[in-house]
């Protein structure tokens, strides 16, 4: 039986499950995504919004949120953050990240995007609003809380089930893959100097550890954009660095021998196991297991930035995330006594660094990445949904003229450092950019054929922008922050909670 279906684990959900429904906790809403996804953004922007609606008409033109029904209907009557719900979770730092973004006190010039997310976190907001329907129609108010957590996370459930010598052979194999294989050169020439089979030592652990962290890293990093990367706290951490639990590493051993306590083997396999027990199994039990709704956020332009091998190791990273998700179609019952996410949104974020002639497309590239697994949710009973979409809007859309064709671009302030056809930016003024076209069928993406751009630039890449110029106060608040479709998706998380 294995740790996430066993009846210990199951009686102590199912307590702390009741301990929620009882202090009426309301919806728990997970936000996760692999690094550099959005989350942070996400959930900065998702806050700031929903505290200007109740303060705007849905008639006032500064309306940004036509889709988000209680909204729409002017039944949103308040919202109001309110104090962090649980001791043991760090706060959201919303009020820190909203200054990045803007500038603050240093003025819009200091504007920045926020650090990504290395742990988890929490905040907690309520929507006060009227009922159009049923029989508590009336004034009434929803709970939110917003868990905010990395994807690599997700990716580690997978190493509940495998012993240390399986995820080790597992591991090796996926280091000598043509698309690994030169970032794990340092790490596998370490491994031919040691014997599994010798005595422990805490140095040679502590080498192979940081040696293969700087591996995963190194697949990590944007030009490449690999994802699959567990175990997820060697990339994150976090108030753990440096202990036992975090510090082994995969060895050449045979899964079919018998480990011996005292060798070096021994010592990583011993810690491996820690690692589930400590830092896996608590995540699991006490956090994702009793999440209501779930928006997965991913970062699909950066993959195809890549390449194919990119693009499929992202295919393989979806399917981890979506096999560890507890879905389903939820009961009164299900919800006090056994959680389970009923609804799942997919995001394509960064929307607004195409067209958005080509949101479509790019939603059709994310269908084919997690289609395997989202049946398998559906089938359940749980609801999903995947949309292009960008939290924070830093482009608009301008037309340019290119050697006399007319060309559908975006115009935005790219981040210092990047360049296209020569030209590399400082960070400081505005350029229009075309960004090209996805594919019309999505499946040469993952043929590896690439995306059609002009002239067949092969160096083309999609560029990074900074956030948006802050817009004029209203009535002493400051301006909505510019979005695409994120009154879609606040409208199929949280619509049906608020009729």
């Amino acid at each position: 039986m294995t740790f996430i279906s066993s009846l210990a684990n199951e009686t102590r959900i199912a307590a702390r499950g009741l301990l929620d429904y009882v202090t009426g906790n309301g919806l728990r809403l997970g936000v996760t995504g692999l690094s550099r996804s959005g989350k942070t953004v996400f959930i900065t922007a998702l806050i700031h919004n929903l505290l200007r609606l109740s303060r705007i008409s849905a008639a006032d033109p500064n309306r940004t949120f036509p889709v988000f029904r209680v909204h729409a209907e002017n039944r949103l009557t308040r919202s109001f953050l309110e104090p962090q719900p649980d001791d043991n979770i760090a706060r959201f730092e919303y009020e820190n990240h909203l200054a990045d973004l803007t500038g603050g006190a240093k003025g819009p010039d200091a504007r920045h995007w926020p650090q990504s997310t290395n742990r988890i976190s929490e905040l907690r907001i309520t929507l006060e609003f009227e009922r159009s329907t049923g029989w508590r129609k009336g004034a009434d108010a929803l709970t939110i809380d917003i868990i905010d957590y990395p994807g690599e996370w997700l990716l580690d459930l997978a190493l509940l089930s495998q012993t240390y010598a399986q995820w080790s052979t597992e591991t090796l194999e996926a280091a000598a893959s043509p698309a690994r294989a030169l970032f794990a050169r340092d790490w596998r020439n370490f491994l031919a100097t040691i014997d599994p089979t010798g005595e422990a030592s805490e140095t040679i652990a502590r080498q192979a550890a940081n040696l293969f962290t700087a591996y995963l890293r190194a697949c990590r990093d944007d030009r490449y954009a690999l994802s699959t990367l567990p175990p997820g706290r060697f990339l994150l951490p976090g108030d753990m660095e440096g202990s036992p639990a975090l510090t082994f590493a995969p060895l050449p051993i045979d899964t079919t021998s018998t480990i011996i306590k005292d060798t070096l083997a021994g010592m990583m396999e011993r810690r491996f196991e820690a690692y589930k027990t400590h830092v896996i199994k608590p995540f699991f039990r006490d956090h994702f297991a009793r999440l209501d709704r779930q928006i997965v956020l991913v970062d699909v332009l950066s993959a195809l930035n890549s390449g194919p091998a990119a693009v499929r190791d992202l295919e393989t990273a979806m399917s981890g995330v979506m096999s560890a998700f507890r879905t389903g179609q939820s009961s009164f019952l299900t919800s006090i006594f056994r959680p389970r996410i009923d609804r799942i949104l997919f995001a394509a974020t960064k929307a607004d660094h195409l067209h958005h002639s080509s949101h479509d497309r790019l939603e059709d590239i994310l269908r084919l990445l997690v289609n395997r697994t989202v049946s398998k949710a559906e089938n359940l009973g749980a609801i999903s949904d995947i949309i292009a979409m960008a939290a924070v809007r830093a482009t608009r859309e301008v037309n340019v003229t290119h050697n006399g064709q007319k060309l559908q671009a975006i115009s935005g302030t790219p981040l210092a450092g990047e360049s296209v056809h020569g030209e590399t930016f400082d960070g400081s003024a505005e350029a229009a950019i075309f960004p090209g076209e996805l594919p019309a069928d999505p499946k040469t993406v993952f043929n590896g054929e690439g995306i059609a751009m002009p002239d067949n630039d092969a160096d083309y890449r999609f560029l990074r922008f900074r956030p948006p110029l802050p817009g004029p106060m209203v009535d002493g608040h400051a301006a909505p922050l510019p979005h695409i479709r994120l009154d879609r998706a606040l409208e199929f998380l949280l619509g049906d909670k608020l009729v």
